[in-house]
């Protein structure tokens, strides 16, 4: 990590510990490492907290950073569609491919709740069982979801099966990652 991404906090901001998802609140002030910034969301280094945390977007001005551009699509799309593009948004903070063209989400159900809004079920997996970041990456795309204004519950489960492989990466993802098709 090089010092060139080191940011002074200009605020305190609430981030997401990387990777179990516990809460915290960086200080004005503190110094980070920016490590990551896709998906709506900025991956910092703390050394004085030992770890990775997740900025939310919208405390971008925190960081001195422009709140990212709205990724999902516009009200003019169907549903689906908005929860593949809030999909698309979450990374594994380690890979710079969204989840979606890892191949790690097997599939999305959405049901009609009584109140009009919807409710979305995701199964996704991980790309290996020992990975620690499942909490984070299932917190985050859960947020995603239920950050769209037709979606009142939303449920992301972790499973193991079938089990991930590298041909389960979609074109663009191999691409990203320089993996020949």
């Amino acid at each position: 990590m090089s010092s060139e991404n080191a940011i002074t906090l200009l605020r305190d901001v609430s981030a997401v510990q990387i990777p179990n998802g516990n809460k915290v609140i960086l200080k004005q002030g503190s110094t980070v490492i920016l490590t990551q910034s896709l998906g709506g969301s900025f991956t910092v280094h703390v050394a004085e907290l030992g770890g990775l945390y997740r900025v939310a977007g919208e405390d971008a001005d925190a960081l001195g950073q422009e709140k990212p551009q709205e990724a999902v699509a516009g009200d003019h799309a169907v549903l689906d569609d908005k929860i593949w593009g809030a999909l698309k948004t979450c990374y594994d903070p380690e890979i710079p491919v969204n989840i979606v063209d890892l191949g790690l989400i097997y599939s999305m159900v959405v049901s009609d709740l009584p109140d009009g809004k919807n409710k979305v079920n995701v199964k996704m997996t991980l790309t290996a069982p020992g990975c620690g970041m499942g909490p984070s990456i299932a917190a985050d795309a859960k947020n995603k979801i239920l950050a769209l204004k037709e979606v009142g519950e939303a449920e992301v489960e972790v499973v193991w099966e079938p089990q991930w492989n590298p041909n389960m990466i979609t074109k663009d993802g191999k691409a990203r990652l320089g993996i020949p098709d």
